[in-house]
């Protein structure tokens, strides 16, 4: 799967990135570079919104009378389309730079993918909820965790301060961006192609079996592999290699 380098995976969302939280900036970096460490190409697909833009996005599956309700006769209604947010202008996360979406980035490096049961690394775990792991260790909040209107694509870091908090100009403690920047920096060092991977024994033995399937199959005929996976020396690189070999053989 990993045809694209990390660096060329991390500038597809540069653009997104640039307006947040500074925190939150950092932890979608990180990320972006975790999941590439799982064999997982992600992006960013929505960042900090405008108000303006916030309230195209809540007028999708509303009729005009709907709008006029709540204050928003200034926005074109879209009946037609499909409703994905509850929230109006000023009242998203995405509004005040606490929140991402993202989405899978597929093989090709130019599709993406919303499908929460796609498992291109062959590793047995869907995708996507590798990328729900790796994101609540950096301390985001799941959309997909919400008991009303589930939002999938949604990650937030909010420090339990509401969007009327935020509206007034309330901010996180000094101390709570403190224990996410601890455990951001301590555990998310930018991963370089020669570091070793750490995974657990079931990713090392999924791992090994698909590998094993590619020496049966004639695909490679390096049996160093197998010693580096036996060896748990095998380097971020080197999985991205093999990972492009499997989805591409």
């Amino acid at each position: 799967m990993m045809a694209l380098t990390l660096d060329q995976v991390k500038v597809k969302s540069a653009a997104r990135l640039e307006r947040l939280q500074s925190i939150v900036k950092a932890a979608a970096e990180a990320l972006i570079e975790r999941c590439y460490a799982r064999g997982v190409q992600i992006i960013i697909t929505q960042g900090l919104r405008t108000i303006a833009e916030q309230d195209a996005l809540f007028a999708q599956g509303r009729t005009q009378a709907e709008l006029n309700v709540v204050g928003l006769s200034h926005v074109k209604a879209q009946p037609s389309k499909p409703k994905v947010t509850n929230a109006r202008g000023g009242y998203s996360n995405h509004n005040f730079g606490w929140a991402i979406d993202f989405a899978l980035l597929l093989p090709d490096g130019r599709t993406v993918s919303w499908d929460t049961l796609r498992d291109d690394d062959k590793d047995s775990l869907p995708d996507w909820s590798e990328v729900v792991e790796e994101a609540k260790r950096l301390g985001f909040e799941w959309g997909g965790d919400w008991r009303s209107f589930l939002d999938l694509p949604h990650l937030q870091m909010v420090f339990g301060l509401t969007t009327t908090q935020l509206r007034i100009g309330r901010q996180p403690t000094a101390a709570q961006i403190a224990a996410v920047e601890r455990n951001l920096y301590n555990t998310t060092e930018a991963i370089k192609g020669d570091d070793i991977l750490e995974l657990t024994k079931y990713q090392w033995d999924a791992l090994k079996n698909n590998v094993e399937a590619l020496l049966k199959a004639g695909t490679i005929s390096d049996k160093a592999w197998l010693t580096k996976i036996s060896e748990k020396t095998l380097t971020v690189s080197e999985l991205a290699w093999l990972s492009f070999i499997l989805t591409t053989k």
